[in-house]
């Protein structure tokens, strides 16, 4: 018989999973990895707030993950060089948050859990956000999709049938803030890019179309989540990331695959 905190963790990764892997693959897709970095780094920005104004976690974090999403799509917009603007707010965002949090009076936190997750600590409360967002997630993707996916392939295609590709990138950047302020608790700041990209990245080599591919990445992340809290509970190692690693070697497995397969 399972612990509950086991199956709270368990349901809050594959919370997780789900948002996660549909939403990688538009990040895959778009090459839209040091985005999920920039978003996630900045979620630490969001914790000190809340410490400091004695907000909810979860509040603080999406308020700022929101701020930075909108921030970054908006510069995108005027064709700023994202590369580099990507890496100054990414780094920037962590290293103001990590500051901002030794001047918050009283606050004794474990940093660690926040950027490297604490899954096995997940409350009812925190399962209740966790599984509200990532509904939230899957629900955005699943009305637009066919938009966002047109407009992914192809903004010119997408202008010329009347959608608006700045609103759909916005969609997406607004979409990944609120999957970052869920994931969170469950594989922390420094790892929630990871398995946004990682099962993604897996399913692309498996998957024979867009739908395909979004569907097997949440399948992957859910078995990576299973996989590494597995592995935690027998080895002790630390549950978020024992998942990536997991997933880590799901894609180092498909990728040997998908070139046997070449040869």
């Amino acid at each position: 018989m399972l612990d509950d905190f086991l199956i709270r963790a368990a349901l809050a990764g594959i919370g997780v999973a789900l948002a996660a892997g549909p939403l990688g693959s538009f990040v895959v897709w778009r090459r839209m990895a040091y985005f999920g970095d920039a978003t996630s780094h900045a979620a630490i920005l969001g914790v000190a707030l809340a410490l400091a104004f004695n907000l909810p976690i979860g509040l603080g974090t999406l308020a700022v993950a929101l701020a930075m999403a909108v921030t970054v799509a908006t510069l995108a917009a005027r064709g700023w060089a994202m590369d580099t603007t990507l890496g100054v707010l990414a780094h920037s965002a962590l290293a103001l948050g990590l500051v901002a949090v030794s001047f918050v009076p009283d606050a004794r936190v474990d940093l660690s859990a926040y950027l490297f997750g604490d899954i096995l600590a997940v409350s009812k409360a925190d399962l209740g956000f966790i599984w509200g967002g990532a509904t939230l997630v899957v629900g955005l993707l699943v009305w637009r999709w066919s938009a966002l996916l047109t407009a992914t392939l192809n903004e010119d295609l997408a202008a010329a049938s009347g959608l608006n590709p700045d609103r759909e990138r916005l969609i997406l950047t607004l979409a990944l803030a609120l999957t970052v302020a869920v994931a969170l608790k469950v594989v922390g700041a420094l790892l929630i890019a990871a398995m946004l990209i990682i099962p993604a990245a897996t399913a692309r080599g498996l998957a024979r179309g867009p739908e395909a591919m979004a569907a097997l990445a949440a399948l992957i992340g859910v078995g990576a989540v299973l996989g590494g809290l597995q592995l935690s509970l027998h080895y002790d190692t630390p549950a978020g990331p024992s998942i990536v690693a997991v997933a880590a070697v799901a894609f180092t497995l498909a990728a040997s695959l998908g070139q046997l397969r070449k040869g």
